[in-house]
Parts: structure tokens; sequence; C-alpha cells
């Protein structure tokens, strides 16, 4: 077994795509590659060199060590939205090709017998089939992609580079498979598409027991939290904030902010 190696990951997938026939199935692959291949080239990105794994109605891919973040995020996902609306505008809606998109990065082996073995593989693959995800693609007909990043992707990459990648277009989400065990925050956006009116069927509840935290992601509760005179009991150092006896021993809660919104919460403070 080779040591795993950190890279930058993709998920793929198609909405609606066993709704099709056996021939919309067909066509639909054939250009969903087409529509992949040609938005990677646009960008400067080259999908030779990418390792996947296909599935009838996405992919997975792990991308190469030197290919830079912010251009995946920043222009390539940009690129492959505006070619599907281009694609979908002079097509009917069975014939269409929409995508769910998610972005991670971590730890994988790529000599795996069946596969990528690799929390970051599951991580990523999970966002992808997240049902907010679903939900807000649906919300937005004329939409192509629907882009969900992981925090550290949203804290290192979004917010590192604000002017090319806007993070205050995005939404904080819960992504949560209970059967599976999961349940992770994300950071989601419909790519050129208004999601301040969207209504987010998981809105996080506030840590301090208040209203739920609403369309601006948090930053307004991070902003109260941090700011000079913020309102409430408990010990703030800088970013953080520590409520509970004494702000330690059971029970005690942390809310921290990393990024925008990071909150740490349980038994000693321990998320």
């Amino acid at each position: 077994m080779r040591h795993p190696e950190r890279r930058l990951l993709i998920s793929v997938d198609m909405e609606r795509y066993s709704r099709r026939s056996n021939l919309q199935q067909y066509e639909a692959q054939q250009n969903f590659h087409t529509l992949l291949h040609a938005a990677a080239t646009d960008v400067g990105l080259d999908r030779v060199t990418w390792t996947t794994q296909q599935a009838g109605d996405g992919e997975l891919a792990i991308l190469p060590r030197d290919v830079p973040e912010s251009r995946v995020i920043g222009r390539f996902v940009p690129e492959l939205n505006r070619r599907l609306r281009a694609f979908n505008s002079s097509r009917t809606p069975a014939a269409q090709i929409r995508l769910r998109v998610a972005v991670h990065q971590g730890l994988v082996h790529l000599d795996g017998a069946n596969g990528f073995p690799g929390h970051a593989v599951v991580h990523v693959c999970r966002l992808c089939d997240a049902r907010p995800v679903r939900q807000a693609l649906a919300a937005f007909p004329d939409a192509g992609v629907a882009l969900v990043v992981s925090t550290e992707m949203y804290r290192d990459v979004v917010c590192e580079y604000p002017e090319e990648m806007r993070p205050e277009r995005f939404r904080r989400i819960e992504v949560e498979h209970p059967e599976k065990e999961f349940r992770e925050p994300a950071w989601l956006y419909v790519v050129d598409e208004d999601m301040s009116s969207w209504p987010s069927p998981q809105e996080p509840p506030s840590p301090s027991g208040g209203p739920p935290v609403g369309p601006d992601n948090g930053a307004g509760a991070a902003r109260s939290d941090t700011g000079a005179g913020a309102a409430g009991p408990g010990i703030r150092t800088g970013d953080i904030r520590v409520r509970g006896q004494n702000a330690m021993g059971p029970n005690a809660t942390a809310i921290g902010s990393v990024g925008r919104d990071v909150v740490f919460g349980g038994e000693g403070g321990g998320r």
C-alpha cells in the first residue's frame, strides 16, 4: 500500500438522470463529458491528467497536486455553469443537463483495489448527494450548477479570494445523512443565482439558543459575538467566547469564528 496523497477532490452528479430513457441516458453521458472537457480546457485545466472514477450519472475526480484550488472554484465551475446554461437553452427539460458539484480536499489512497479509499472521498460524495443541494438546484430551474464546498475549502479558498469567489453569495447548510452517521456543515451556491431569498430547508439554530441563523450565513451572529460590547455572559478571548460554569466543565460551549461560522459544542467544550 502506497502512502496517501493530499489532493483536491471533485464529485459531480447529474440531476434527474434515472428518470431518463435509455437513449436519453446515453446522450446525457456523451454531453456530460463533452461539456466538462470544454469547460476545463477553456480555463487551462487538462482533464486528461485527472484521475476519475466514473458512474453513469457523474464522476469522482482526483486532481493533480499542482492544480490551483482557486482556478477550479473561481473559474472552472462558473465556466461549466455558463456552458450548461447555453446548452440547456435549446433543449427540452428531459434533455437538459444540470449538475451538483462538490469540492473538498484531503488524503486519499490512489492505489485502492476497488476505488479510492479515504475519508475525504466519502466526505465529498456525501456533500454532492446532500438534500439541501438537490433542493437548491431544483429551486432555480435556469441554473446549470449547484456548487457545494466543504468548510475547509470555504475558509481557505473562497474567503481568501473574495473578489474572485464572492463568499457572500454562499449559504451555510448542514449536510446530514443519518443512516450513514454523517453530519457536517458546508457552503452552498447556485452559480449566478441570487440565493438571498432562498428558504433554506435547514437553517442552523443559534448556538446560544436564540433565533435561527438567517440568510446572512451567520456573519451577523459572528460579528455580535466578537465585536465590542457584545451582549451576553461569558469569557471572550479574541474571536472565541466560552460560556458555562467558569467556562469549563460539563456542557461548556465555545463559539468561534473561523472563516465565517464554525461552532464547537458538547461535553467539556469539545465538538
